[in-house]
């Protein structure tokens, strides 16, 4: 039987892996979409440059500097949306930001979220919501409005 004290070691294991070794970390040479994303609360800035095919998402990455949840959940995320369609990456965000804002006994469904439910755990800390959801909000401004920059305040 898995113990809150092994989830919690679990989240904290692959917040550090993802925060030291960030997968796809860099630009993308002309991107279909980008936005840039920041928290005023940390100071954490991204940009999320995306490259589609169609509504399809073939390649995403992200630069720029913060905390190490706020660096984890972006590589976790671009991991994750790699081959979606949009419909896909906007059911992923909002599936995403239920879990960190209305927390365990809400109505986020974890298993579709597969690794990335290593979040929910967040939701203790409510000053780390923010970090592990710049990405998600940066993702949503990409997909909706890159002209504006995505902050943590302004909740989507």
């Amino acid at each position: 039987m898995t113990t809150m004290s092994d989830l919690r070691d679990l989240y904290q294991e692959v917040i550090l892996d993802h925060n030291r070794h960030p997968r796809n970390f860099g630009a993308i040479e002309e991107p279909t979409r980008k936005a840039d994303g920041y928290n005023p609360l940390c100071g954490d800035r991204l940009t999320l440059y995306l490259k589609l095919d169609g509504d399809r998402i073939v390649d995403i990455r992200f630069s720029g500097q913060g905390c190490a949840i706020s660096k984890a959940s972006a590589s976790m995320m671009t991991d994750s949306l790699k081959g979606k369609t949009l419909a896909e990456a906007e059911a992923l965000f909002q599936g995403f930001h239920d879990m960190v804002t209305v927390g365990p006994g809400g109505h986020a469904d974890t298993e579709k979220l597969g690794k990335l439910a290593v979040f929910a755990g967040v939701t203790e800390f409510p000053a780390r919501v923010k970090c592990a959801s710049l990405a998600w909000h940066t993702l949503h401004a990409a997909l909706h409005d890159p002209a504006t920059v995505a902050s943590t305040e302004n909740e989507s």
